[in-house]
């Protein structure tokens, strides 16, 4: 099946004080990928990544802290999320392998969000009195909208991958078609040239026959 590239673009934008970063892109075959994200000390950050396409739709990943330790390692990972807190501040780097598959290419898509997101509204914490009808209510929607932005992205994923897997196996069938096409072809021309061959013996048996006699 042909993948075509498909993105790719990074998002890098301020979701209210959260650096978010979605990326989609094409991992080839015996080949490593890494991106680096300047993070802060004491920064909570959390990766997301998810194999849209490719193979058994796994792959290598590995996190490091700028001190070098490994924060984060797993093999043939479908997909996984992992949440830490910087301990240095520093460029943090996390790898996608896919040395260990020979032809296959893969697909994969991650999201990284560094830092928290700030309330709605500013300083709730300060509040001396209970929020207002309109904070509760702007706070409540602003929750179930960032629940909808992320159960989108995983629906767009899943979609994805199910199309991904209806164009495959619409390919075997199709190949699989051809073959036995080609193989009535054979056999039907086979059939045609044994009954030739009696036919031209008969002939053959007939003459010999008649020049005896």
């Amino acid at each position: 099946m042909e993948f075509r590239l498909l993105v790719l673009i990074v998002l890098g934008v301020y979701c209210h004080g959260v650096l978010c970063g979605e990326l989609t892109f094409e991992l080839p075959d015996n080949e490593k990928m890494c991106f680096h994200e300047l993070i802060e000390k004491g920064t909570k950050s959390t990766l997301e990544f998810q194999v849209v396409m490719g193979g058994n739709y796994d792959v290598d990943m590995e996190l490091t802290a700028p001190n070098g330790q490994i924060l984060y390692k797993d093999v043939k990972k479908q997909y996984d999320s992992f949440t830490w807190n910087a301990d240095f501040k520093g460029i943090y780097t996390f790898c996608f392998s896919n040395e260990f598959s020979t032809f296959t290419h893969k697909v994969v898509y991650f999201d990284l969000q560094v830092g928290e997101e700030k309330p709605i509204v500013e300083n709730l914490g300060e509040h001396a009195t209970a929020m207002t009808l309109m904070e509760a209510t702007s706070t409540n929607i602003h929750g179930h909208l960032a629940k909808v932005s992320t159960m989108q992205s995983h629906l767009r994923l899943r979609e994805a991958m199910g199309r991904a897997f209806a164009e495959q196996v619409n390919a075997w069938v199709l190949y699989w078609s051809l073959g036995e096409t080609i193989a009535v072809l054979v056999v039907g021309l086979g059939q045609v040239i044994v009954l030739r061959s009696f036919f031209s013996a008969s002939k053959s048996t007939t003459k010999a026959n008649i020049t005896v006699s």
